[in-house]
């Protein structure tokens, strides 16, 4: 984060942290952070072994891909877990209460982020996504309808 900053002011540019960056993020709104996990994590696991393959799973190292294509060895291969992304920060689960904390949190950690993504894992069926968007959409997003945006920047 410090890095795109400075990259910036080195073109003259002076920039808020967070500015001109948008945050990704896997959700999944539920009763209880502990239900969203029970139902989340089939669609965080079949997310991972489609995309770990392609290295696009951070969180997996070169040797958990390689037991991932072992049957006999996946089981014990100590996978990260849904939880584990929960905990980095890298998934949004739990009650739109928590969402929006955690939301509200990086909102004052970086006051230039005016950019949030959302979507839904692998596998997730469409009218468990479609539930899930008009969730995320009337219990979350009104807790930013008064959110500063800026301008777009032109590069």
């Amino acid at each position: 984060m410090l890095g795109w900053q400075e990259a910036h002011k080195k073109r003259g540019i002076q920039i808020e942290l967070g500015e001109r960056l948008c945050f990704g993020f896997h959700f999944y709104i539920a009763e209880s952070r502990e239900a969203g996990i029970r139902a989340a994590s089939k669609y965080y696991e079949e997310n991972m072994k489609m995309f770990g393959e392609l290295r696009l799973v951070r969180a997996l190292s070169d040797e958990q891909i390689v037991i991932m294509r072992d049957p006999k060895r996946a089981p014990g291969a100590k996978l990260p877990r849904i939880e584990d992304a929960i905990n980095a920060g890298g998934v949004l689960c739990g009650t739109p209460e928590q969402i929006i904390e955690h939301l509200k949190g990086l909102e004052k950690r970086y006051p230039g982020l005016d950019r949030v993504s959302v979507s839904l894992s692998v596998g997730v069926p469409k009218a468990l996504c479609l539930e899930q968007l008009e969730r995320f959409a009337t219990e979350v997003m009104p807790a930013f309808a008064k959110a500063k945006v800026a301008e777009p920047a032109l590069a």
